[in-house]
C-alpha cells in the first residue's frame, strides 16, 4: 500500500463493465510529510475518498481482487481507505516493541 492525495476526478462515457458506478480519481503519491513523492495515477475508489484526501491505495491485483471479491477483476490501484492524520515515530522498532510492552 501506498500514501497519497487524491487530485481530481476522471469522467468517461465509456468504460470497462467492471468501472461502472464506480468513482476514478487522479492520485498523486505522498510521503509521511505530504510532499509529492512520485508520478500521477488512476485509482478506482473503494472508500467514498474525494479530491483533496489523503488516502491510502492498494496497488497489488491479487489484494484488490480479495478486497472486492472478484477473482478476475482487471482493476490495478484500489483506494481502500481515508487517511486522518500520519504520525511518523522516529524510535528504533527495538525502542517501538520495549514502550508498547505493558510494565517495560
Amino acid at each position: 500500500m501506498i500514501l497519497g492525495r487524491v487530485l481530481e476526478p476522471v469522467v468517461s462515457t465509456i468504460k470497462h463493465e467492471e468501472l461502472f458506478a464506480r468513482s476514478v480519481f487522479v492520485v498523486e503519491p505522498i510521503d509521511a510529510d505530504g510532499t509529492a513523492a512520485g508520478a500521477t495515477f488512476l485509482a478506482v475508489d473503494h472508500a467514498q475518498a474525494g479530491p483533496g484526501d489523503q488516502v491510502l491505495v492498494l496497488r497489488e491485483g491479487s489484494g484488490i481482487r480479495q478486497v472486492l471479491g472478484q477473482p478476475k477483476s482487471p482493476i490495478r490501484c484500489l483506494i481502500v481507505g481515508v487517511v486522518d492524520a500520519v504520525h511518523v515515530s522516529h524510535d528504533t522498532p527495538s525502542q517501538a516493541a520495549v514502550a508498547a510492552k505493558p510494565g517495560a
